[in-house]
């Protein structure tokens, strides 16, 4: 049995899904992986189910009635890593915009650095992506700032998605009162693991955009992440005052 887990959302990913699992089950570690899938009609739960023959025990298919948001997508993997005995449980991309190699990277700074997450960071020693115009550049790039500066959170890439939780961080978070279902899901995950006193490091990565398939960023995605940060600091004041 492997300790640790890796949670892959997808919603239409077929031209990468099976790339992006054989990769990871390539790697040194022995890693496991759960599809979470919000029944992407362009065939990707086949493709997963095809495989799952290949790498039985190995690979694990979450299927969920339609599309219901990143936010929700990982919080029903976190709860199923939970019922499972798995030690370290990761976030990533299906679409090769996080190189899956770096998970050994992440891995070795909670197992054997001993933080409680580590977060795959694109700001940390500048900035490193490729493939993105530079309006989008600066955008990612300041909203990170902005983030920082609001809620105090001593990361750089406050918006990344490609992270490693030791379990006892999960076991520790209410999930229930995670608010947000975008990107700004991720920065409210970062909030609740440092308030709640747990040690984060940021490990330097390089993030590609997607060569295949479709983006799943919005405007809205951008507007919950935006405002999202200033509901986030208006709880965390209303909790300490009570």
């Amino acid at each position: 049995m492997s300790e640790a887990l890796v949670i892959i959302p997808t919603y239409n990913e077929k031209e990468n899904i099976e790339r992006i699992i054989r990769t990871v089950f390539a790697l040194r570690t022995d890693f496991h992986v759960l599809i979470v899938d919000d029944n992407s009609p362009d065939g990707t739960q086949d493709i997963v189910k095809h495989l799952q023959g290949e790498y039985e025990h190995k690979l694990f298919l979450l299927p969920r009635a339609g599309k219901q948001g990143l936010g929700t997508a990982y919080i029903a993997g976190f709860k199923w890593a939970l019922e499972h005995p798995y030690q370290f449980v990761f976030e990533m991309d299906a679409d090769f915009s996080h190189d899956p190699h770096d998970l050994e990277k992440l891995y070795a700074a909670c197992k054997d650095e001993g933080y409680h997450m580590s977060v795959g960071s694109r700001y940390v020693r500048g900035v490193n992506v490729v493939n993105w115009p530079m309006s989008r550049v600066l955008l990612s790039y300041f909203a990170s700032r902005y983030v920082r500066i609001i809620l105090g959170i001593p990361v750089e890439d406050t918006t990344a998605g490609f992270v490693c939780y030791r379990r006892e961080v999960l076991e520790k978070i209410n999930f229930a009162k995670i608010r947000f279902v975008g990107y700004a899901f991720q920065i409210e995950m970062k909030f609740i693991t440092y308030k709640l006193g747990f040690k984060i490091k940021e490990v330097p990565v390089i993030f590609t955009d997607r060569t295949l398939g479709n983006s799943k960023m919005s405007t809205g995605i951008i507007n919950e992440a935006i405002f999202g940060v200033l509901k986030l600091k208006l709880r965390s004041l209303l909790r300490r005052h009570q």
